[in-house]
């Protein structure tokens, strides 16, 4: 079986991050969030070839993976951002006879086997009840429990009642059918919210007869913007347990230290990923993450996002700083 991870995206809502690196390198708990995905589907074992959809900052994303994993990868570029429908289609070429497919945003992490999710005899779409589904494309079920239609991102409930929210991964049992559908809907020129969408030619599936079901996935973690990266970091470094010491510090579980980090005389509170080479000194850190080569001193920082190589000095704040950024008195 191949996979197809697009990580084109452009990760507006996570700037000035997102100006220097691609959003799927963006650090949680420690490890960029790709890392994950790509982990668990190498460990795994199921699927022999992951091709990688790419976009802007592309080779950022080669060149980690690359260096990280000794696996089978095809690096594909969507030249231009024309929705992920577009961007799955991209993959077309690597497929030369009908068979399985696994597609996973690459900003989805989740807590499951992909395994059990692809032992269906049918088609499946990963689904999370939520409480705001107009931020999210949705399935409709039939009595039977099949998927009867998607409704990507509905604006009232008139629109659509359900609240169950597609989460980024799908398993498709047709490549044949999914790559027909997506050219069919291109050539048509059938957009949503002026984009070639994946759920539309899921819809162009289900009206050829394929069958999908839908499979809960309850951890599914977002990393869409600041705050849920944060999150979904506290989630994992819940899971790590890790354990640190310094002197004459005072630190709260759970945290990520990297390598050749010095802190001294500071309070390294719940939920702190500190990246390798990072000096923090006289300060208060709660519920941040902070990249590599930074340096932290005489301040008070917390729900923060901090970029590489950057300075803050005397200051208490909640923080969003991209890369070499200064933030002193």
């Amino acid at each position: 079986m191949k996979a197809i991870i697009p990580v084109a995206g452009s990760g507006t809502r996570l700037k000035p991050h997102t100006l220097t690196k691609p959003k799927v390198l963006m650090n949680v708990a420690g490890k960029p969030m790709i890392h994950y995905i790509i982990e668990q589907l190498t460990e795994e074992k199921f699927v022999n070839e992951i091709i990688m959809i790419t976009g802007v900052m592309g080779d950022m994303i080669k060149n980690y993976l690359k260096e990280k994993f000794k696996f089978n990868f095809k690096f594909i570029e969507q030249k231009k951002q024309l929705g992920l429908g577009h961007a799955v289609n991209c993959a077309r070429a690597e497929f030369t006879e009908n068979e399985d497919v696994l597609i996973i945003l690459g900003d989805t992490l989740f807590d499951l086997k992909l395994k059990e999710l692809c032992d269906s005899k049918y088609s499946v779409i990963g689904v999370k009840k939520v409480d705001d589904p107009k931020r999210f494309g949705v399935v409709e079920r039939n009595k039977q429990g099949f998927i009867s239609r998607f409704v990507e991102k509905p604006a009232s409930p008139e629109v659509s009642l359900s609240n169950k929210a597609i989460v980024g991964i799908y398993y498709l049992k047709n490549s044949d059918t999914l790559f027909g559908s997506l050219d069919e809907i291109i050539a048509k020129g059938i957009k949503t919210k002026n984009e070639y969408q994946l759920t539309d030619a899921l819809s162009n599936m289900l009206i050829k007869g394929e069958k999908l079901v839908t499979f809960e996935v309850e951890n599914w973690l977002d990393c869409g913007k600041k705050d849920t990266i944060l999150d979904t970091s506290e989630y994992f470094l819940k899971k790590f347990n890790n354990k640190y010491k310094y002197d004459g510090c005072i630190l709260k579980q759970p945290l990520y230290i990297g390598e050749n980090v010095i802190i001294e005389n500071s309070i390294i509170g719940k939920n702190v990923t500190i990246s390798d080479n990072c000096i923090i000194k006289n300060s208060i850190i709660k519920r941040a993450i902070i990249e590599e080569h930074s340096m932290i001193e005489n301040a008070i920082i917390e729900d923060s996002l901090i970029g590489e190589h950057t300075k803050i000095k005397k200051k208490t704040d909640v923080l969003n700083l991209g890369d070499y950024s200064e933030f002193c008195d």
